[in-house]
């Protein structure tokens, strides 16, 4: 009776203060719920934003996505089938945009922050019009079906989205999606291609960077990646990273409109009626040899194209360059030099280290480390400015793809503390008058200029820029009279270019609300990137892509006259003015950007380079017919208040429904499978229903029922005898007999990337079940209510090129419940791991410790911690390194160690992987081989000799990475430990497991 009454306290408990308060608050906590979500509909475009922000921008952005549609469905032949949603977001302080190829649902997600500008990698159009033109020819691409896609889109109900529970699903995919299988190249090449004419020739296509790129692997006798090691590794391994499928991807293609014709790249990429699935095949199609011979071809063209453009630019005496750095460093940011003028301070991002600020020695090329930089950005990696005065102090930002973060580095302790977290503050130049910051702000798609006066514990706005402005590259002068700043801007008429110009303003004047430019310098159509004042203030010195070749040039502010102060034959970037005499600046190369001193000297002659994109527009002039004005005014009106709230549980409508396979009890259980979500993908509910035909079953156990809802930050989840298809191939089971009802629930407290906090909870009931929930081999009892609160931190760091977590922290703590049996078990489990990279590329060690403690009896199962095991099935879907879990321990059987608490350490050491250029085909291929070694030691019941035991282990794992469809990842494992204890009950495990996306 007493064991009754406890089991009732705790289930009135759970009900009045864990259950209600959990439902009751789900759609108070859940943000897609807020009164703060509305949408606004027009002409087949949903438009979603978190109202204030992105309001503006509403009518603006369907406006350019309605005109990008127009010229997709000229082009590409494109009539959406459904509505096209996006969600406009301003979550970060760097603008782009993503889009879902097609299945489940076009989805286009805008964040709404200005773009980098850096070294012309993105078009200088105008920034919405540029970005819908780019996504909508994903769009396109992906989505447009011929009849024999459109036969499996009604059979299956709509698009399947492959998912790793049911991996039929990627068969469906293929079927109902086939050209969202195609490589990234052929997607963000066609979609530069495009997006550059449609901005009537404004864009990559025919822009500095790509020419420079290929330009410097012709003059360095750099190899070229094929299709498949473009794949397999060059999006990766170097500093430009995922960059290379767009540069590759870029100027494949544009060869191809110049020898064959843009005609037939058109035909290439539509689905029309008796076009081939696979893109690859497609391509034979059209053009009569396979994409591999045409790739050749390509690159034996692009050397001499590029050979002809070096003999050009040394037509006039090329500028020696003395190099400081003994190789690249890959990207940098802005640089200063020290007071006493011997070190070169920056932040840097290459392959293989973690990014970081580093002082680099002007006399010998030396580098060391000064402070890590989390969250740095592709190419400009970091803000960077220097107080000079007594030790000298480094103010760098952190988190720079989020919510910035201004933090400041004591060089003379080597200490750094943060000033102000998530200021959303860049571009930062130091004022030395007053010893304040000037910096850029983002907010709601505006840049603002802000001043943070020392002590740097808050900042001011002093001018709001027009949001057709993209303003970047700040500096100030040193006697702090003057600023200076780049600025993408709207033409001089409608319908103009948009106009680059670096402006000059009296710092008195700004203050006093009144930004007139002092001077401004026109640059055409080309970015001007970097300029900063000369020492004496008289000149401003920068880099820009004005004659194609990336030259550095002095404005000299008094008089307005320009000079060249470089004839580079391949790039110079972000100069530095030292005295009067020596001139710094970066010089591209293949791996990255190298310091180098230049000679103070100007050149009265800069040659200039032809473009692939010049000669495309000049030879197939039908390119010039596809440009799509932007809009003449660029309209930032409110919207309005008829636009509506969303809902996404009233949204929410049918996806896809498909046969399924799952597995049971080793019986097969054939079943199918449905999927509803609302058009921006908040909620979803699936829903799986199988049957299992195997007499040996009894016949309450034959019906499968599986469904959960996924509710913002609530995920709720009901089974009955439910299935799991992993069940068919290997030891580990996680299908159960009986019912469950179970309610999770997971929100950050901190999310600031890479650093993040949950509140994580659970609360479940279980009924019937044959073993525990989580231990296969523990009988359970036959009613379990089980609840569970704590918190989940992560803080890992890598590096370019990485291919595992290679430094920080993770930890979690949860305290648990447990209640059966009329016995109720409080419990508290926790994990901490910290690691470090080491000093060769991508290795790192990791120190991984776990500790749980319940309270009950010693015979009731619910008060048991149990390890054992890999725990990977044949095929999975789980995380491949299982090994790291809390509850493993391989080289010991499944559950086989246990106690009412326990301590557990291990030491793993990850190595380099081991990348493949050409192992594989196109649309199957391996990436990299991946070794770790580890040991482990696990100590149950430690506090009390009568009952403790202790194991220890070591093994080893090696991981296969590898592609399907060029999108979907698939890892090969192969694992082998030994274990060892007192009783003798350690063995040799060996494991082979297929991870499932």
């Amino acid at each position: 009776m007493k064991g009754k009454r406890v089991l009732g306290l705790w289930r009135a408990f759970a009900l009045r203060y864990i259950l209600m308060p959990l439902v009751f608050g789900a759609a108070m906590a859940n943000p897609a719920a807020a009164d703060g979500i509305r949408q606004a509909s027009r002409d087949g475009v949903r438009m979603v934003y978190f109202e204030p922000f992105g309001a503006h921008l509403v009518d603006y952005a369907t406006r350019c996505l309605l005109d990008a549609l127009a010229a997709d469905q000229r082009l590409l032949g494109y009539r959406p089938e459904g509505e096209i949603p996006v969600l406009l977001r301003d979550f970060a302080d760097r603008g782009n945009a993503t889009t879902i190829l097609g299945a489940p649902r076009n989805r286009i997600f805008f964040d709404i922050a200005p773009p980098s500008l850096a070294f012309e990698t993105f078009s200088p159009a105008e920034r919405m019009f540029t970005i819908m033109n780019h996504e909508l020819v994903h769009v396109a691409m992906g989505d447009r079906p011929n009849s024999t896609d459109l036969r499996y889109r009604r059979l299956f109900s709509g698009k399947v989205a492959p998912t790793a529970e049911h991996p039929e699903s990627i068969l469906y995919y293929y079927l109902t999606n086939p050209r969202g299988t195609s490589p990234r190249w052929y997607m963000e090449g066609a979609a530069v291609f495009l997006e550059t004419w449609m901005a009537g020739g404004l864009g990559r296509a025919q822009g500095g960077y790509d020419e420079m790129v290929f330009r410097s692997m012709v003059r360095d006798g750099a190899e070229f990646f094929t299709p498949l090691s473009l794949e397999s590794k060059g999006s990766d391994v170097d500093f430009q990273a995922g960059a290379n499928a767009y540069l590759y991807g870029t100027r494949f293609l544009s060869y191809l409109a110049l020898q064959y014709g843009p005609e037939k790249l058109l035909d290439w990429w539509r689905r029309d009626e008796g076009t081939e699935r696979y893109y690859a095949t497609e391509f034979r199609r059209v053009y009569g040899r396979s994409i591999d011979t045409a790739w050749r071809e390509w690159i034996d063209w692009e050397r001499d194209f590029q050979r002809a453009n070096l003999s050009a630019v040394r037509a006039y005496p090329t500028t020696e360059a003395r190099d400081i750095a003994k190789e690249g460093l890959g990207a940098m940011s802005r640089a200063h030099v020290s007071a006493d003028g011997r070190e070169l301070y920056a932040a840097v991002r290459y392959p293989g280290r973690v990014p970081a600020v580093i002082a680099m020695d002007l006399a010998t090329g030396s580098v060391r480390e000064l402070a890590e930089v989390t969250g740095a950005v592709p190419l400009r990696v970091s803000s960077l400015a220097y107080d000079p005065s007594g030790k000298g102090t480094l103010f760098y930002t952190t988190d720079n793809q989020n919510f910035r973060h201004l933090n400041a580095l004591d060089l003379g302790t080597g200490q750094s503390r943060q000033l102000l977290a998530s200021a959303r503050i860049g571009d930062l130049a130091f004022d030395r008058s007053d010893r304040s910051l000037w910096g850029l702000r983002y907010n709601n798609g505006y840049v603002i200029l802000v001043n943070v006066p020392y002590p740097y514990t808050s900042w001011k706005q002093v001018h709001v820029f027009p949001y057709a402005e993209s303003v970047f590259d700040l500096d100030v002068s040193r006697d702090g009279k003057m600023l200076s700043f780049s600025v993408a801007g709207p033409g001089l008429q409608p319908g103009d270019p948009q106009r680059m110009t670096v402006r000059v303003v009296e710092r008195a004047r700004l203050l006093a609300g009144d930004a007139t430019p002092l001077r401004e310098f026109d640059s055409g159509t080309a970015v001007p990137e970097s300029f900063v004042f000369s020492p004496d203030g008289r000149y401003l010195y920068g880099s820009s892509f004005y004659t194609g070749v990336s030259n550095i040039f002095r404005f000299e502010i008094a008089t307005g006259g320009i000079e060249a102060m470089s004839n580079a034959e391949i790039g110079f970037f972000r100069p530095v003015p030292v005295g009067d005499e020596r001139l710094l600046a970066f010089r591209f190369t293949a791996q990255g950007f190298v310091p180098a001193e230049l000679p103070l000297r100007t050149y009265p002659d800069v040659s200039a380079i032809r473009f692939l994109g010049e000669r495309i527009a000049s030879e197939h002039p039908v390119v010039q017919s596809w440009a799509m004005p932007s809009p003449p005014v660029v309209s930032v009106n409110p919207a309005k208040d008829a636009h509506g709230e969303y809902k996404p549980l009233k949204e929410l409508a049918l996806e896809a429904a498909y046969p399924v396979i799952e597995g049971y009890k080793d019986a097969i259980a054939p079943g199918f499978h449905v999927r509803l979500s609302d058009p921006i993908g908040f909620d979803a509910v699936n829903f799986t229903l199988g049957y299992s035909p195997d007499n040996s079953l009894p016949v309450k156990e034959r019906t499968h029922l599986a469904a959960d809802l996924r509710h913002g930050m609530w995920r709720a989840a009901l089974k009955w005898n439910a299935g799991d298809f992993y069940d068919l191939a290997g030891p580990t089971k996680r299908a159960r007999e009986g019912y469950s009802l179970r309610l999770d629930y997971d929100r950050p407290v901190v999310y600031m990337p890479p650093r993040t906090l949950n509140l994580v909870g659970s609360l479940a009931w279980y009924g019937g079940l044959d073993a525990l929930p989580e231990f296969q081999n523990i009988a359970a009892p036959d009613k379990l209510l089980s609840a569970s609160l704590g918190f989940r931190s992560r803080n890992p760091r890598s590096s370019v090129g990485s291919v595992d977590e290679e430094q920080g922290s993770l930890w979690s703590l949860q305290a648990r419940l447990n209640a059966a049996s009329g016995e109720v078990v409080p419990g508290v489990v926790g994990q901490w791991d910290v690691g470090q990279q080491l000093p060769w590329r991508h290795a790192s060690v990791w120190w991984r410790n776990a500790a749980a403690v319940s309270w009950g009896a010693r015979d009731n199962p619910i008060a048991g911690n149990y390890l054992g095991g890999f725990g990977n099935n044949y095929l999975d879907n789980g995380e491949v390194k299982r090994y790291r879990a809390s509850y493993a321990m391989p080289g010991f059987a499944l559950n086989s160690l246990g106690g009412k608490s326990y301590v557990k350490t291990m030491v793993e050491l990850n190595l380099p992987p081991l990348r493949f250029e050409s192992l594989g085909k196109a649309a199957f291929f391996a990436n990299y081989l991946r070794p770790a070694v580890f040991a482990g030691a696990v100590a149950t019941d430690p506090a009390d000799s009568r009952y403790r035991e202790l194991g220890y282990n070591l093994g080893a794992q090696l991981d296969l990475q590898m592609s399907v469809a060029h999108r979907l990842p698939m890892t090969l494992s192969f694992g082998v430990a030994r274990g060892f204890k007192g009783g003798g009950a350690g063995e040799t495990e060996w494991m082979v497991s297929l991870k499932v996306l």
